[in-house]
Formats: C-alpha cells, structure tokens, sequence
C-alpha cells in the first residue's frame, strides 16, 4: 500500500512540476497594434500559480501523502517594482487564502516574462502595534542612497462597536533596505487622517524628503480628502504629516470623482515629473479603478503641468474578471536607460501584467491631449476639433498631391 501511494505521489509530483515548469518558462507576446501609447502583453507575469511549490505544498511523502497544498494562495497583485542588479524585480502583494497578505520578490531578466519568485517572502519587523494586514508595498531608491518601501498597514478600529468585524484604520508603514532582502522598519508615519497611498519622492526637496499623500476620512471612503496631497517632512526615520495641501484635485462626474491616489513614485524626465496614480468612480457594478497620467515641474513637483482628460489605461475583456472586479491598480514602474518604460499593474486584485511604453510616447501623451473639460459640450468641441484639423489635413495633402501631379 504504501509503495503504490508513494508511485501516486511521485507521479502527481512529476505532473505539478512539468506544469509549473511549462508556466514560469512561457514566452509572453504583444498585443498589437494597440493604441499608440503603450503595448498590453498577453499573458499576466505573475498569478498565484507562479508562487514556488516549496512555498505551497510540504513534499515529503510521509508528512503529505495525498500532496495536498499546506498552504494556499489567492492572488498576485499590487507590486511595487524598481531595477536592481541588472534585473526586473517586484515587490509582490502575495495574499494566502487566509486573505492575510505579505510580501515576495520576484525578478525577471527581461521585464516582460520569465517572472521567478526568489528567496523567502520578505519578514517585516512588526511595531508594537502589530499589523494585522500589509500590502501594496511603493519602493523608492531615495537620493540618499536607501530603498524605501512604504506600504499600508491595516489594524483593527480600537473605537469599533462591539461586534463590528470590518471598521479598520489604515497608515503607513515604512521599511528600508540597501540589498532588497533585509529590511529594517522604521516608525509609521504619522498623519491626522487614515492614509492609504503613500509615495516617497526620489529626490529631496528644499532639504526635506517629499511624501504625496492621500487623506481620508475612513478607510475606504476619502470623505472631505480633496485627491492626492503633497508633505515634506524632516525624515523618514520619524516622519510625520503636519502640512498637506492637496496638488492632483478629485472632481464630480470624472474618472476619479469618488478616489484618485497616487501610483509608483514619479519618474523624472526633461519635460517634469511623470506621475502615474488610479482614479475611482462609483458605477453600477460597484467601483471602478482605471489609471491616469499627470506631469509636475522639475523645480516644482507639486505643481501641475498637465494632465490629459480621462484614463489612460482601464480593465479590458478578462482583465474585469477577479477577486474584486473591473479593477486596474499600479504601484511599480521602470525607467530603463534607453528611455523605454515598463509598466507594472494588477487586474482585479488577482494578477500581474505588464505593458510597454516609452518616456518620449508618455511625454506626447500628456501634453498634446486635452485635459478634461468637465462638461459634455466641452467634449463634444474637443472631439469636433480633432475632426476638423483631420478633414483640413486631408484638404491639404489632397492639393499637395495634385500639384506634384501638374509639375509631373
């Protein structure tokens, strides 16, 4: 009995791994032709299917006969991503199907596949208030030569009713690293508001680190928090918010009406600051997370320069399918040298993809598209516009191309 159990071990094993094998070495192909843009990528780069089976099963036959998962993963999502060692590397939001989240690198040589998990998932040293739930981890290399990673950490409300099982508060958690593997946790920041999305700047500013911010009320609704808000703050050692104001303003009836909170931190570019964030309204199927650009001065990064009217990128066919539904987020992106830009976001808090742009599209995007005119008349002009400068155009290549015909 026990040889014909081992041999069901041995082959369900050898099945597992041919799989998992077949996944991780998967080539990922354009979807083309796009919009001009950016370029999508077929497949995710990471699912839960990607998390290594040492992390999921116990393999020793006599403890696992059946080899059944110990420990299972829900999803994949959320990763904050920076260029380390010559390779693509994300900071994973990895949630168990205890729907505690922690996180995991993993690191690609090209950017767009061959995603490995590596190592151990990251331990981050609790406060003495433990966290009860981590995720959506930025990470900044800072001008003064730390890796930064400030996430949310999510405890109970000590004020909830009793009886209450969901009222929770949110801050920001920091840690810090100079090799992505050992890091060490700094106090929270501290804020009067709850804090969800907090981004470190790159560089300092007037002396001071620079944070953007997004205040709210309560956890999940931003109340009276007007967008995503700026703070300098004398370090990150014991930061804490004592002047906000808000830089990237929420409006009615937009894509970004309920929620706006910035993404990864800004990249810097000879135009201004590039800045990724999400925006949220409320639909008939709930809430809806699409992406947005906007650009800042280099001298000045929290004033605006631009910002295109409505998203950028939004959930696509089966990209609207997952754990929380018609969803789009991004917290990581790569500026390689060359100017080409990887862009790294989550469908449906359930899986990671990949698009491809560059500096100089992202650049052309943002300031010769038209920011939002806030009334359907203004878009209705914006749109006559384009077709009129269309149909002058074609006028003018028409009378072009007849007089070459004459001198012909």
């Amino acid at each position: 009995m026990n040889n014909i159990v081992n041999l069901a071990f041995e082959q369900r094993l050898s099945d597992i791994r041919k799989r998992y094998d077949a996944l991780l070495n998967m080539k990922n192909e354009p979807v083309t032709p796009g919009n001009g843009v950016y370029v999508r990528y077929k497949y995710p780069v990471l699912t839960a299917e990607h998390i290594p089976l040492e992390w999921r099963y116990d393999l020793n036959p006599k403890d696992n006969p059946f080899l059944m998962e110990r420990f299972g993963v829900n999803a994949t999502f959320n990763s904050g991503a920076i260029k380390w060692n010559g390779k693509y590397v994300l900071m994973v939001r990895v949630e168990g199907s205890d729907r505690k989240s922690f996180f995991a690198l993993a690191e690609s040589p090209n950017g767009i596949d061959h995603f490995r998990f590596v190592g151990y998932p990251i331990a981050i040293p609790e406060t003495d208030a433990p966290d009860v739930n981590v995720y959506d981890m930025r990470l900044t290399l800072h001008q003064d030569g730390w890796v930064y990673g400030v996430f949310c950490t999510e405890r109970k409300d000590p004020d909830a009713s009793r009886g209450d099982m969901s009222s929770a508060v949110a801050s920001a958690g920091v840690v810090r690293s100079k090799d992505l593997r050992n890091w060490e946790r700094l106090p929270d920041i501290k804020s009067k508001h709850q804090q969800r999305n907090v981004v470190l700047h790159p560089e300092f500013v007037d002396g001071k680190y620079a944070l953007y911010t997004r205040p709210q009320d309560g956890f999940i609704d931003a109340g009276s928090g007007g967008g995503i808000g700026w703070a300098l703050v004398d370090s990150m050692e014991h930061a804490e918010i004592r002047d906000e104001k808000v830089i990237n303003f929420r409006h009615y009836h937009t894509i970004k009406e309920l929620k706006n909170g910035e993404g990864p931190h800004p990249l810097k570019t000879s135009k201004g600051w590039l800045h990724m964030a999400h925006g949220v309204r409320g639909c008939a199927a709930g809430l809806r997370y699409v992406l947005y650009l906007y650009l800042t001065g280099l001298e000045h990064p929290d004033r605006l320069i631009a910002e295109p009217a409505g998203y950028f990128m939004s959930p696509q066919g089966w990209e609207r399918v997952g754990d929380v539904s018609n969803v789009l987020f991004c917290n990581g992106w790569i500026m390689d040298d060359d100017g080409t830009v990887f862009i790294y976001y989550a469908s449906s808090d359930t899986r990671m993809h990949v698009a491809v742009s560059s500096v100089e599209r992202l650049l052309d995007y943002c300031l010769n598209t038209k920011p939002d005119g806030l009334r359907s008349a203004a878009s209705v002009q914006r749109l006559c516009d384009l077709i009129d400068k269309n149909l002058s155009y074609e006028k003018e290549k028409v009378l072009i191309e007849d007089n070459i015909m004459a001198e012909v």
